[in-house]
């Protein structure tokens, strides 16, 4: 029965793996592959793992196991935010039917500071 289970996982992991690779090719620009790579992989490396730990039924192997996917689900989306802030930083081209930039107009090029909604109302109700 564990034999089935393993199969299904590590299957599953796979096709989320082959899923974030077709993604990857077929996404029209930086910032929506990004996006499709770390959440396709992420759940897929997990996926996997999790069946090797049901494989091997050994308590520090699932320990790691457990550590490797907890790493991989906090480092993972800081490393994507990472480069498509990079990405925007360098002016990388969007999508040409991208219809909004909400950064447009709250990042300010030379301190490198971003400006939220919120800080705009309480300098607007400050005036």
């Amino acid at each position: 029965m564990s034999n089935i289970f393993i199969a299904i996982l590590s299957t599953s992991g796979a096709l989320f793996i082959l899923l974030a690779a077709v993604g990857f090719v077929r996404m029209p620009d930086a910032y929506l592959r990004i996006s499709v790579t770390t959440k396709a992989v992420t759940l897929g490396v997990g996926l996997i793992l999790i069946s090797a730990a049901i494989y091997f039924e050994d308590l520090s192997i699932t320990s790691r196991v457990l550590a490797i996917i907890l790493f991989i689900i906090l480092t993972a989306p800081v490393g994507a935010h990472l480069i498509g802030r990079a990405s925007y930083l360098m002016k990388v081209s969007m999508w040409k039917k991208t219809t909004l930039d909400e950064l447009d107009g709250k990042y300010n090029e030379l301190t490198h500071e971003l400006r939220s909604d919120d800080a705009n109302k309480d300098k607007e109700e400050e005036k």
